[in-house]
Protein backbone atom coordinates (compact mmCIF):
# COMPACT_ATOMS: atom_id res chain seq x y z
CA UNK A 1 0.00 0.00 0.00
CA UNK A 2 1.42 3.35 -1.02
CA UNK A 3 -0.59 5.45 0.68
CA UNK A 4 -2.48 4.78 4.04
CA UNK A 5 -6.09 5.54 3.94
CA UNK A 6 -8.98 5.37 6.35
CA UNK A 7 -11.13 2.78 4.41
CA UNK A 8 -8.36 0.46 4.79
CA UNK A 9 -7.90 0.83 8.68
CA UNK A 10 -11.46 0.51 9.34
CA UNK A 11 -10.95 -2.63 7.16
CA UNK A 12 -8.31 -4.04 9.52
CA UNK A 13 -9.96 -3.14 12.44
CA UNK A 14 -13.23 -5.01 11.54
CA UNK A 15 -14.58 -6.51 14.38
CA UNK A 16 -12.62 -4.30 17.28
CA UNK A 17 -14.12 -3.36 20.81
CA UNK A 18 -13.57 -0.75 22.22
CA UNK A 19 -11.87 0.13 24.20
CA UNK A 20 -8.58 -1.84 23.06
CA UNK A 21 -4.65 -1.89 23.35
CA UNK A 22 -2.84 -1.20 21.07
CA UNK A 23 -1.54 -4.53 20.89
CA UNK A 24 -5.20 -6.15 20.28
CA UNK A 25 -5.69 -3.90 17.63
CA UNK A 26 -2.14 -4.54 15.86
CA UNK A 27 -2.86 -8.39 16.10
CA UNK A 28 -6.42 -7.82 15.02
CA UNK A 29 -5.32 -5.90 12.04
CA UNK A 30 -2.93 -8.89 11.23
CA UNK A 31 -5.37 -11.50 11.14
CA UNK A 32 -7.89 -9.21 8.84
CA UNK A 33 -4.79 -8.66 6.12
CA UNK A 34 -4.09 -5.64 6.98
CA UNK A 35 -0.68 -4.04 4.86
CA UNK A 36 2.77 -4.13 6.76
CA UNK A 37 2.85 -0.42 6.47
CA UNK A 38 -0.30 -0.03 8.23
CA UNK A 39 0.22 -2.46 10.91
CA UNK A 40 3.76 -0.82 11.38
CA UNK A 41 1.72 2.54 11.67
CA UNK A 42 -0.56 1.77 14.03
CA UNK A 43 2.60 -0.27 15.55
CA UNK A 44 4.01 2.86 16.05
CA UNK A 45 0.93 5.65 17.16
CA UNK A 46 1.80 7.10 20.42
CA UNK A 47 -1.49 5.63 22.53
CA UNK A 48 -1.01 2.42 24.63
CA UNK A 49 -5.46 2.36 24.55
CA UNK A 50 -7.81 3.67 22.49
CA UNK A 51 -11.33 4.96 23.56
CA UNK A 52 -12.55 4.38 19.39
CA UNK A 53 -11.73 4.19 16.22
CA UNK A 54 -11.28 7.89 15.81
CA UNK A 55 -8.66 8.17 18.03
CA UNK A 56 -6.98 5.00 16.36
CA UNK A 57 -7.45 7.02 12.90
CA UNK A 58 -6.06 9.91 14.76
CA UNK A 59 -2.87 8.03 16.08
CA UNK A 60 -2.33 6.72 12.64
CA UNK A 61 -2.63 8.86 10.70
CA UNK A 62 -1.24 12.15 12.66
CA UNK A 63 2.09 10.30 12.68
CA UNK A 64 2.26 10.08 9.02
Amino acid sequence: MAELNPIELQKALKGAEYPAGRDDLVALAKSNGADNTLVQKLTRSGSNRFDGPDEVQKAVFDNE
